[in-house]
């Protein structure tokens, strides 16, 4: 449409009327590039109103979904409880109709021995313009979707590190995220019994406590001081509105929210067993 219109506008300045019609023609023309561009991304161009969502939240869809169809495809065999953690997401992301489809089509791209996951991961990172936070909520999706068998195979961590890489993200920064996301997997689990006053099997209050320190990336050794602007960072990164004013697609929010909870949760912990405000 921008094509259509621009085309228009500068061809009745130089053109008149004949110059108005040419220039409506050329923008005709360029706007239909312009979507089979992104049309080639996944498909999920058509589903996002402005020329800018349509870039970087086509290319979001089809690199997530692409991706973790590579990652479940790492061991030889995409398990029962891949497919079902691919759809599990696309149910929190309320993808359906159309949406839905695209996105179990790019979960099957991804599986091809031949899926370009180079590429893939660079047009994702042009689309967001390197923007480290929307890129960081993009590994931990891949994170949690590589852990949905409760455990992480060598071959999902070396595609899990390819794409860190890819990203620009040093290897110190992926294993913090891998550390996290455990620590966060068994504080859900057992950290809320452990604060109230209940039982969870073998997760100690002590465990509950470590586990919480590793959410916020710091030590027991850290000053409150540090602890408190660890907590803060962490939270401006996950923060829903700034992720969405930075491109970080709505149906995704959830995952963040759900992050954000986690930080929370350990942060308050920690206060609570420190004593400070």
């Amino acid at each position: 449409m921008i094509g259509k219109i621009l085309g228009t506008i500068f061809g009745s300045m130089f053109g008149g009327i004949p110059g108005a019609v040419l220039g409506f023609m050329v923008g005709h023309f360029f706007d239909k590039g312009y979507r089979q561009d992104f049309n080639q991304k996944g498909g999920f161009s058509r589903f996002f109103s402005t020329e800018e969502a349509l870039k970087s939240q086509a290319i979001f869809f089809h690199c997530l979904f692409s991706v973790m169809g590579h990652i479940a495809k790492a061991d030889g065999k995409v398990s029962d409880s891949e497919i079902r953690m691919a759809s599990t997401l696309m149910d929190q992301m309320k993808l359906e109709g159309e949406m839905r489809v695209e996105a179990q089509q790019a979960f099957r791209d991804g599986k091809a021995a031949s899926f370009p996951l180079k590429q893939t991961v660079k047009d994702f990172k042009e689309s967001c313009h390197g923007r480290r936070d929307i890129m960081q909520v993009y590994l931990e999706i891949l994170i949690q979707s590589a852990y949905v068998d409760g455990k992480l195979d060598k071959a999902e961590q070396v595609i899990l590190e390819t794409v860190a890489q890819y990203l620009g993200f040093p290897q110190r920064d992926l294993l913090y995220l891998l550390s996290a996301f455990e620590a966060e997997l068994r504080f859900r689990q057992g950290g809320g019994q452990q604060r109230t006053g209940g039982h969870s099997g073998a997760y100690s209050s002590q465990q509950s406590l470590a586990d919480a320190y590793k959410i916020l990336g710091v030590t027991t050794s850290d000053d409150d001081k540090s602890i408190k602007k660890a907590y803060r960072k962490l939270m401006s990164e996950h923060h829903p509105d700034k992720l969405v004013s930075k491109g970080l697609p709505k149906q995704a929010l959830e995952m963040a929210k759900n992050k954000a909870q986690d930080i929370q949760a350990a942060y308050e912990l920690i206060k609570e067993k420190r004593g400070f405000r």
